[in-house]
Order: C-alpha cells, then sequence, then structure tokens
C-alpha cells in the first residue's frame, strides 16, 4: 500500500527572503534611463489625452440629454398654442349674452396657462408698429395705410412665438404699403 502523505503551503514567514532581494540591481545605463523617461513621458500624454476624451464624452452626452428635453418641450408646447389661440379669440369677441363671470374664469386659466408657458420660455413676437422681419413675420396682406410708414405692420392675425430665442412659429400680419409720413401725396 501506498502511504499518503499530506502536502501542506508553504508558510510566506519560513521562506528564506527572495534571491531579488539580495541580488544588487543592475546599474542604470543613461540610454536606459532616457528610454524610461521617454515611455514615462508618453503614457503621461496618453492618460491626459484619454482623460480629456472621457470629460467631452460626458459633456457631449449631457448636451445630448438637454437638447432631447428641449425638443420635447418644445413639441408639447406647439401642440398647446391652438388652445392659447383659441383662448385669446374667445377673450376677444364677447357675448353679451353671456355672464361675465364665464370670461373671468377664461381670463385665469387663459393668465396662468401664459405663465407656466412663460417660465418654460415661451415668448410672443412683438407686432404692432414694428417693421416686418421675414424671420418672424408671415406677411397675409398688404393694406394701404397712409401715415405709416413702408412695411410696418398694422395688424396681427395670429399671434407668433419664440421659444429660449428660438422662432417657434412666426406671426401671421399685415402689412402696410403707402407713403412714409410727412411726405405729399402725388396727385
Amino acid at each position: 500500500m501506498i502511504d499518503e502523505v499530506e502536502i501542506t503551503p508553504a508558510d510566506p514567514q519560513d521562506e528564506p527572503p527572495a534571491a531579488a532581494a539580495t541580488s544588487p540591481e543592475p546599474p542604470v545605463t543613461p540610454e536606459a534611463y532616457a528610454k524610461l523617461l521617454e515611455e514615462k513621458k508618453d503614457l503621461y500624454d496618453r492618460l491626459l489625452r484619454k482623460q480629456a476624451e472621457l470629460e467631452n464624452s460626458r459633456k457631449r452626452a449631457q448636451r445630448e440629454v438637454e437638447e432631447f428635453r428641449q425638443h420635447a418641450a418644445e413639441d408639447l408646447i406647439r401642440s398647446l398654442l391652438p388652445t392659447l389661440d383659441g383662448f385669446e379669440r374667445a377673450l376677444q369677441h364677447r357675448d353679451p349674452s353671456v355672464p361675465e363671470a364665464y370670461y373671468q374664469g377664461l381670463e385665469l386659466i387663459y393668465r396662468q396657462m401664459r405663465e407656466v408657458l412663460g417660465r418654460a420660455g415661451l415668448v410672443a413676437i412683438e407686432t404692432t408698429g414694428k417693421l416686418f422681419d421675414p424671420h418672424l413675420h408671415q406677411a397675409v396682406e398688404t393694406v394701404e395705410a397712409p401715415g405709416r410708414r413702408e412695411h410696418e405692420i398694422v395688424g396681427e392675425l395670429q399671434r407668433g412665438y419664440k421659444l429660449r430665442h428660438r422662432l417657434l412659429r412666426p406671426a401671421i400680419v399685415k402689412v402696410a404699403v403707402g407713403t412714409p409720413p410727412g411726405s405729399e401725396d402725388a396727385k
């Protein structure tokens, strides 16, 4: 029969010191030292580049999330604009047979809706009395208006809006064509 031998792992305290610790390190030559410095410099440069890439990735991801939120909010606000227009029309064309309390309620809801949309960044485009700007206004009618400047807006048919300095919907307007004030009519 074969005798069983128990093998136990050696205790690290029982081992003699490593051979590397007893033998001196070979001297470093100037060429080897220069190579190590160059390698260290290269690794440090790569580290800085990777850190910059990581920071840029974080900023890009954060910017994309913010753009997504703004786009989602823009779509929601754009879909609410017809409701806002409906409130404005209802408040402009009052029926005397409808109780005043009804219109007061409409005004309250309209005002609250404008405040909420204003906090989201919605701003109405100024029109009446301003000069026509094709970037902000859409002219659907021209009218002769003596005493008005050429291309002055004389009426607003539908209010336009900006959302955080971006045009959301152009204002639909009437524009004056005529003579500037102070000039004499040629007859």
